[in-house]
This record gives structure tokens, C-alpha cells and sequence, in this order.
């Protein structure tokens, strides 16, 4: 061996236990998550999956430098208001938090932890943030749509069921955001020959019984909002709309890769993505008061052309064209 190989060799012998001292000192962050949703939902895994991966991405590794604490509150308010205490006894150096409701709890309990939150339809509505440019608090993030998106499902309801002439809206009336979304398919109903009535989703057998109840009657069709409870039961009310040949619209592509007939809305996950990058900011420094909450910039049309086949309807090629999914 060369002498100037054996200096070289000695030199990076030498720096190894440096290098590993580093690493074994690198401090390590905890990272908070709590979603309104079950922790088995096949959208709850989706999602924690995508912003683990993104964060890898940007340099932090959950066991390596960056410690996760999971909760799932799985539509129950009480167990949600349990892990909300749970997690900022933790301490965390930012909680990731999905939905309206838990991010309001939250923010009763803390008002220094930095959040950043998800899939909230109107956080100022909601008293959550101040301004969407500057938030102005603690809490900063995504919102899933605005309250103009809820005539697009009008809309869209009729190009695919012509003959609909009556249209239930499933929703939540615990939500803030279900006072916006209904108003607006309120609104524009009546131009597209639309009656509408509501029904809630809070109560399963008050479900079950109204929406057979508006079954019996012709042309009917379904718009399920965002809301916790339509999320929770999604799988009873996919179930409900086949079963009674109902066709509906939903806000999330979930329940159509299930069985439901047709989706617009945005992309969930990757609103999960883009919380990555949001997290890792915060986590160097940034204050979320001075992070903008972001609006989806583009929304995807889904369909499912099994359950329209299954319904009696042919999807007009204008609306295929427009696609962005197509599940056969």
C-alpha cells in the first residue's frame, strides 16, 4: 500500500466515530397526527402513507430523526377530544391534523404548538384562521374546496341522470362547512329543474329511513357532501344508493373506486403530500401565522362506469372526455 493511500485510509478510519457521533446526536423532533377518521380506513392509511413518504423525501426519517405519535379518532367526538389532550400533553413540534372538527378542538386546547391541517372545507368560516394569506395564529394548512365546488355536483348530477328531477343531499348538520356546501346546491338547483331536501347523516336509522322514504319516489338522485359522517359511512351509504338505484354524487374519488357512481373534488392524498412540505418548513423554523392555507388548484372528475351500467345510465362523452379517472 502507498503511503499517501494509508494517510488517506487512516484519515477516513479516523472520521467514522465522528460521523457516528453526529448521527446518534442528531435531535431528534415528534411530529403529532390525528385524523377524525379510523386509523384501518383504507383513506386514513393512503394518506399517512403519502406524507411519511414526502417527508422522507425532504430529510426526515421516522426512528432517525423524527419520532411519530398516531391517533385516529374514528368519527367519535368524545375519543377525538380524549387524543387532542393526549397529543399536546405530548408536546409536540407540530401536529398534522385532518378535518374540521379535530383542528377546532385543537386549537382550544393549544394555542402555541404549530398546526397545520387538512381536508377543513371553510377554515375561516370555522374560526380557525384569521386570513388565508396570514393566517395569523398557530394553525396554518389546506382547505379541500371552495363553497362555489358544491354547484359543480348540481351540475354534474344532471348531465349523468337527465331524468333526475328530485335530489337528496346527504349531510352533516354537526358540520360548520354543511350550512355552505348545501346553500350553494341550494342556489342553483332550481335553474337545472332540481327539487331539493336534505338528509342527515348523523344517525344511521335516521339514514336508512328517510332515504328509503325518498326512494319511493321517481327521479331521484343524491349528492353526498364533505362531511365527517359521510366519510364514516360512506361504505353504508354506497350500499343504500345501489340497493335503491340511486345515482349520486360524491366529493371525494373514495366511494367511487368502492362502487359509487361519480366524484369531483380534490385530490386528498395529495393534499397529505403538500403537508409534508408545510411540516418540514415549520420544523426549521417557520411560524405557520406567516404561511398562507392553500386551495386545491385543480379538482378531479372520477367515474364509474360499472355502477352507471348497473344504474340504467349512459355517460354522456362529454363528461368521459373530461375525466381524469375512468374505473370499469
Amino acid at each position: 500500500m502507498q503511503r499517501r493511500e494509508f494517510v488517506m485510509l487512516l484519515g477516513a478510519a479516523a472520521a467514522w466515530p465522528l460521523a457516528a457521533n453526529a448521527q446518534q446526536q442528531e435531535e431528534m423532533r415528534r411530529i403529532a397526527i390525528l385524523t377524525g377518521i379510523a386509523g384501518e380506513d383504507v383513506q386514513t392509511k393512503a394518506r399517512i402513507a403519502a406524507f411519511l413518504h414526502e417527508l422522507q423525501k425532504l430529510g426526515w426519517t421516522e426512528g432517525r430523526n423524527v419520532r411519530m405519535d398516531i391517533r385516529a379518532g374514528a368519527g367519535d367526538l368524545t375519543t377525538i377530544r380524549k387524543y387532542v389532550t393526549e397529543l399536546v400533553a405530548l408536546a409536540p413540534d407540530v401536529i398534522l391534523v385532518s378535518g374540521t372538527t379535530p383542528v377546532t378542538l385543537l386549537l382550544e386546547a393549544t394555542r402555541t404548538v404549530p398546526i397545520v391541517f387538512t381536508i377543513v372545507v371553510d377554515p375561516m368560516g370555522a374560526g380557525i384562521i384569521n386570513k388565508l394569506s396570514r393566517p395569523g395564529g398557530n394553525a396554518t394548512g389546506f382547505m379541500t374546496f371552495d363553497y362555489s365546488l358544491s354547484g359543480k355536483w348540481v351540475e354534474l348530477l344532471k348531465q349523468v341522470a337527465p331524468e333526475v328531477t328530485q335530489v337528496a343531499v346527504l349531510r352533516d348538520t354537526s358540520s360548520s362547512g354543511g350550512i355552505g356546501q348545501f346553500a350553494v346546491i341550494q342556489a342553483f338547483a332550481p335553474s337545472l329543474g332540481l327539487e331539493v331536501s336534505t338528509i342527515n347523516v348523523g344517525d344511521t336509522r335516521e339514514m336508512d329511513r328517510a332515504l328509503t322514504a325518498f326512494a319511493r319516489e321517481p327521479h331521484g338522485g343524491l349528492i353526498v357532501t364533505a362531511a365527517p359522517s359521510t366519510v364514516v359511512y360512506r361504505d353504508r351509504i354506497i350500499a343504500l344508493a345501489a340497493r335503491h338505484k340511486l345515482p349520486a354524487v360524491y366529493f371525494d374519488r373514495t366511494p367511487v373506486a368502492e362502487g359509487g357512481l361519480i366524484s369531483y373534488g380534490p385530490n386528498l392524498v395529495g393534499q397529505f403530500q403538500q403537508a409534508a412540505s408545510y411540516v418540514d418548513r415549520i420544523l426549521r423554523g417557520e411560524k405557520p401565522a406567516n404561511m398562507p392555507v392553500q386551495a386545491p388548484n385543480k379538482y378531479e372528475l372520477v367515474i364509474n362506469l360499472k355502477t352507471a351500467k348497473a344504474l340504467g345510465l349512459a355517460i354522456p362523452p362529454a363528461v368521459l372526455a373530461r375525466a381524469d379517472e375512468v374505473i370499469e
